[in-house]
């Protein structure tokens, strides 16, 4: 029996970039991620997503949303919306919802308060977390040099940073079972000394 899952990524440019099928390639990889989308562009597109009947996805979005100074709120209430859309309308499938990513400093503030609300958020769809800020920002909370020609795209370096805490991240949701596989109870006895 194979193991292939339908994967997706979902997200902007940062996702539309990565070179996904290859660096997953025993599972089914579907990429959609469009440069230049918003919250909103995704919002009107998750029929895409829902389509495809993944078995996980992967999503990453809200860093064009800080670049056009949309409120944290209005960033993160629509970032939960999708994910409350996603959870309605896959209920088996897994979701990881990455963080925002860093970009130049003078948006780290508020990235990092997007970021702190959807980290909280994420467990009341049963959607696991992943920061990658730690991986990604440096000293000066603004996109580390070395991954990123512009401070907001991401060079070779920068991918590799992404995909050291994503594997794991992976491999993380892959130990849940499906959120809508019913729980199995073992009916055994035991004795109590």
């Amino acid at each position: 029996m194979s193991n292939t899952e339908t994967l997706v990524f979902v997200g902007d440019s940062l996702t539309q970039a990565g070179d996904w099928a290859s660096w997953f390639p025993d599972d089914d990889v579907v990429n959609l991620g469009v440069g230049g989308d918003t919250v909103a562009d995704l919002t009107e597109r998750i029929g895409d997503v829902i389509a495809a009947r993944p078995d996980s996805v992967v999503l990453m979005i809200g860093t064009n949303d800080v670049g056009a100074r949309r409120s944290v709120e209005q960033v993160v209430r629509g970032i939960e919306n999708l994910m409350v859309v996603m959870r309605r309308e896959l209920p088996g499938t897994r979701l990881l919802l990455q963080s925002i990513a860093p970009r130049q400093a003078e948006f780290a503030a508020r990235i990092k308060d997007a970021n702190r609300h959807l980290r909280q958020f994420s467990s009341t769809v049963r959607a696991q977390y992943l920061d990658l800020w730690p991986a990604l920002a440096g000293d000066d909370d603004a996109l580390r040099p070395e991954f990123s020609d512009d401070g907001v795209h991401l060079t070779a370096a920068g991918y590799e940073a992404w995909l050291a805490e994503l594997r794991p991240g992976l491999e993380r949701l892959r130990d849940e079972p499906p959120m809508s596989r019913p729980l199995t109870v073992i009916d055994s006895s035991y004795e109590i000394d």
